[in-house]
């Protein structure tokens, strides 16, 4: 993959290969149960606190989607890869969630409009960040927000989204762009990171 200007090129992977062991990162699957509460500690800082329309793009397997739901979320989850969605779909039987198959850049929501776009580890690998979010925004009522975390990984090739770019992308498009640094967050990640991880909470 390749940063130039505010344009990312990935590396395919295939996604519903990975989808049967994609849990089994501790901050995937949140397993560990200190992990998991760490996760949703988060999530109840960065959703609103009322019930809220939340879009989960590049949604996995629904781990994120669950907690949010638990919190008393309506859930709507996108991933590209059908395996992923059929996880996540079994993950959340019976919760207030959907889950739907499509391309997380331009996700097939129709005209449904959400109080949050929620993504983790997506932005970084779409061809245009700049066009994307702007895309996303539209999906958003007013007074909505992003939920973005996102990071750098690697130190000979490093990929991912660094925190000071995202917010410039994001500031033609809300009004409150927030960063929060979870490098040193350990707990997150059920292990010690070394490279660049954030979150950015930008309301419109």
């Amino acid at each position: 993959m390749t940063n130039q200007s505010d344009r990312t090129v990935a590396v395919s992977v295939d996604w519903d290969a990975e989808a049967a062991g994609f849990d089994e990162e501790p901050d995937h699957g949140l397993r560990d149960p200190e992990v998991r509460l760490a996760w949703a500690d988060r999530l109840r800082v960065w959703l609103p606190e009322r019930p809220a329309d939340v879009l989960d793009l590049g949604c996995g397997t629904g781990s994120l989607a669950l907690l949010a739901a638990e919190q008393g979320h309506r859930v709507t989850g996108v991933d590209s890869s059908p395996a992923m969605v059929e996880r996540a779909r079994a993950k959340l039987a019976g919760r207030d969630a959907v889950f739907l198959t499509g391309d997380a850049a331009a996700p097939p929501v129709g005209e449904r409009l959400f109080d949050v776009v929620l993504v983790r580890h997506v932005l970084w690998a779409l061809a245009d960040p700049a066009r994307v979010l702007r895309h996303w925004r539209g999906l958003l009522r007013p007074g909505g927000r992003f939920v973005l975390v996102e990071g750098v990984w690697g130190t000979v090739t490093p990929v991912g989204i660094p925190a000071d770019r995202l917010t410039a992308l994001l500031a033609p498009l809300a009004a409150d762009v927030r960063v929060e640094r979870l490098s040193a967050q350990t707990v997150l990640w059920g292990k010690e990171v070394s490279d660049e991880r954030y979150v950015v909470v930008a309301t419109v």
